[in-house]
């Protein structure tokens, strides 16, 4: 069945169904990623997404739920040049497209997805559908120009507080869309992990008693959480060790006075250059956000440790008047680059001091 992928700009982009029933409309965004669709699939980062793979064969090991990174996928739609039907490997639990169906993912294959990304490149990330129709009515086309990503967070974050694990380290993991597998590079380090929503007071944080804090990721503009923000500024005050990955990054930051900005197209994929200021030494990793900390607003206390070696966006910062640092990049990345794995450890030397 014929199915279009519109762009906000006009840009019609015609192939054919996958997936599931109906039409969606998201953010459109693309991933540079050559490996691990199924993280992807369920990183709830991509909240209200609609996600493009530039690699051009996707599908090719079938569905493995066992990879998945959250519950359920949280995107909007699927974009990919070639669907593979008929995946091949041992650990294959059903196909990629029985598991769009399944979790009601909209997709669409047969897309020239060089052409949707050399597009988004040069235009920016913009609004599109995934629809069986060509052409959109005004009123449809002015719908899809007001989308925005809301309650990314809200949407995205467990709804009650669980304890896993029986380790010798207490940590909160203040979860605003949490991947799967911070929590488990966390459990492999001997910790007790208290996951957290992410509207907890401060106060309830205390009363936990935890040796650190983990800040993690999650989707939609880090300034829309004036409330967690808020809350974070308390936590502040009790100088708890603390590790902030991707949106947990942008709200520390923003918890301590510096101020965040939309990307043009993002960073999506898992061969972003990232460079050390202390070392000098330079670190392939797996991203996924849309937006980044300002560094010319970072407060007098902020160590700017880890710049993108491409476009000298902020990727790491340490604080001194406080216990904690931060990382825009994902070191606990699946069907990524693990070099940046240590900071894990880094995590733990900071507890024990």
């Amino acid at each position: 069945m014929k199915r279009y992928l519109i762009l906000s700009d006009g840009s019609v982009f015609e192939g054919e169904a996958i997936g599931a029933d109906g039409e969606t409309v998201g953010e459109v965004v693309f991933t540079t990623a050559m490996v691990g669709y199924m993280e992807t699939l369920t990183d709830p980062s991509y909240y209200g997404q609609i996600v493009a793979h530039t690699f051009p064969l996707i599908g090719n090991y079938g569905a493995i739920e066992a990879d998945s990174e959250s519950d359920a996928p949280a995107l909007k739609g699927y974009v990919v040049r070639e669907e593979c039907f008929e995946g091949s490997n041992f650990r294959k639990e059903s196909e990629l497209d029985v598991f769009l169906k399944k979790h009601g993912i909209v997709g669409i294959c047969g897309v020239d997805t060089r052409a949707l990304t050399k597009k988004i490149r040069s235009k920016g990330v913009m609004n599109g559908t995934i629809t069986s129709k060509k052409t959109l009515t005004p009123e449809k086309l002015k719908e899809l120009k007001a989308y925005r990503v809301k309650d990314a967070v809200s949407s995205t974050t467990c709804k009650e507080e669980r304890t896993l694990g029986s380790g010798s380290k207490r940590v909160v993991l203040w979860d605003f869309g949490a991947k799967g597998n911070i929590e488990r590079e966390l459990l492999k380090r001997d910790c007790t992990v208290i996951r957290v929503p992410a509207h907890t007071s401060a106060e309830r944080i205390a009363e936990l008693k935890p040796n650190g804090i983990m800040l993690t990721n999650g989707g939609g503009d880090p300034a829309d959480n004036t409330d967690i923000i808020a809350e974070l500024k308390k936590v502040n005050e009790y100088r708890i060790p603390t590790f902030g990955i991707c949106l947990g990054h942008q709200l520390l930051a923003l918890s301590r006075g510096a101020s965040t900005s939309k990307l043009k197209f993002g960073h999506r994929g898992a061969n972003q250059p990232v460079r050390d200021s202390v070392t000098g030494r330079t670190y392939i990793t797996s991203q996924n956000h849309g937006y980044a900390v300002v560094r010319d607003t970072l407060p007098a206390d902020a160590e700017l440790r880890y710049s993108n070696a491409n476009d000298k966006t902020a990727e790491g910062i340490d604080y001194s008047a406080i216990p904690a640092f931060s990382v825009q990049f994902h070191p606990e990345a699946c069907g990524g680059p693990l070099d940046t794995n240590f900071l894990f450890d880094r995590f733990m030397e900071l507890m024990s001091e």
